[in-house]
């Protein structure tokens, strides 16, 4: 009989051996097999980061709300978002981590509640990768701002 646990950062069901970094290794790889799937990256690392949110520094969390709400409620690009902010977020000239440590990480505190993860991109399969990628960013603003994390526009 198959053990049924949860994410400890996302709460997501995990079965065993099936691991929320499986299945967002799975969906890196579907962009490498179908190009055109490669137009939701961005969304998809996002996403990803947002829902395990000890992958980012405190500083890189709040960076990736703006980064979720300028890519959804304002249309940015992520070209834009690289001449917009490329000399902010330059390694050389910025004064924050993105990527958090054991000392310091981003965290929910309530925990946030998800009705999209990496499960229900993976369950839609590769043929709808990028319909699925798009409903889990914008189900993940909703969430983020439906917790307080986001305000409220």
């Amino acid at each position: 009989m198959e053990t049924i646990q949860c994410c400890p950062e996302c709460g997501a069901e995990i079965q065993e051996g099936q691991t929320c970094q499986e299945n967002f290794y799975q969906m890196l790889g579907w962009e490498s097999e179908q190009p055109a799937n490669w137009a939701v990256h961005h969304l998809t690392v996002l996403c990803y980061h947002l829902q395990h949110p000890s992958l980012y520094s405190p500083e890189g969390l709040r960076a990736g709300f703006t980064l979720l709400t300028d890519f959804l409620e304002r249309g940015t690009t992520p070209t834009e978002v690289r001449k917009q902010r490329g000399a902010q977020v330059d390694s050389g000239a910025r004064t924050w981590k993105i990527k958090g440590t054991p000392e310091s990480h981003g965290a929910y505190d309530p925990p946030v509640v998800w009705s999209i993860t990496t499960n229900q991109v993976i369950a839609a399969g590769i043929d709808n990768y990028c319909d699925s990628v798009r409903a889990w960013a914008n189900s993940t603003l909703i969430s983020l701002k439906t917790s307080g994390y986001i305000p409220l526009q």
